[in-house]
């Protein structure tokens, strides 16, 4: 017997309630699982989170929002893309924002440096760094701390911090990282 329904949407509803917007929609978290603000970020400090990108996605943006702090004297701070290996390459880096302004509460959408085809389904990085006097909260969801490394021996880590005296470009790997408490939501259009 043919599979006809599968019990699956015919709609993303997390697309549906984004507006229906043309092109790429992809999110890391639903908006009503974004229930923290926190203080996630170190200054010159890459924070990454995984994301689930298909085969074909055409990922043009990265957006995060801002919580109840506002970046305080930026110097430099950018948003990246990472492939979906074992050791994340970097596929695509926003220009740097140098002294922009990062207002509290405010989702920022910075245009990658090229569009990424995505080549295959998987759980790709996407990271925020930010050179500050007072980096910017971010919004998305904590975790028990038990959780942070997972269930069960296999679960990966769903956010991380990396690198150190970052300024104006993204390094080409993710290594090195240790694992955080939080989960900043991310979407990839």
């Amino acid at each position: 017997m043919p599979l006809t329904n599968g019990r699956y949407p015919a709609k993303n509803p997390q697309w549906m309630a984004a507006g229906q917007p043309s092109g790429t929609y992809r999110t890391n978290l639903e908006r009503a699982l974004v229930v923290s603000d926190f203080a996630a970020l170190t200054t010159q400090v890459m924070q990454s989170t995984l994301v689930y990108l298909q085969a074909g996605d055409l990922v043009t943006n990265l957006t995060f929002k801002s919580g109840a702090t506002a970046a305080a004297t930026p110097t430099n701070w950018w948003f990246a893309l990472y492939s979906d290996d074992a050791t994340p390459v970097l596929l695509a880096q926003s220009a740097d924002q140098t002294t922009g302004a990062w207002a509290a509460n405010t989702a920022k959408t910075l245009a990658l440096s090229s569009p990424v085809n995505i080549p295959r389904s998987g759980l790709y990085s996407a990271a925020v760094m930010v050179k500050a006097g007072t980096t910017p909260s971010l919004l998305g969801a904590g975790t028990i701390l038990g959780a942070v490394s997972g269930f069960v021996a296999s679960d990966m880590v769903l956010a991380q911090n990396s690198g150190a005296s970052l300024v104006a470009t993204a390094p080409s790997t993710i290594t090195g990282g240790s694992a955080i408490g939080f989960v900043p939501r991310v979407v990839a259009t």
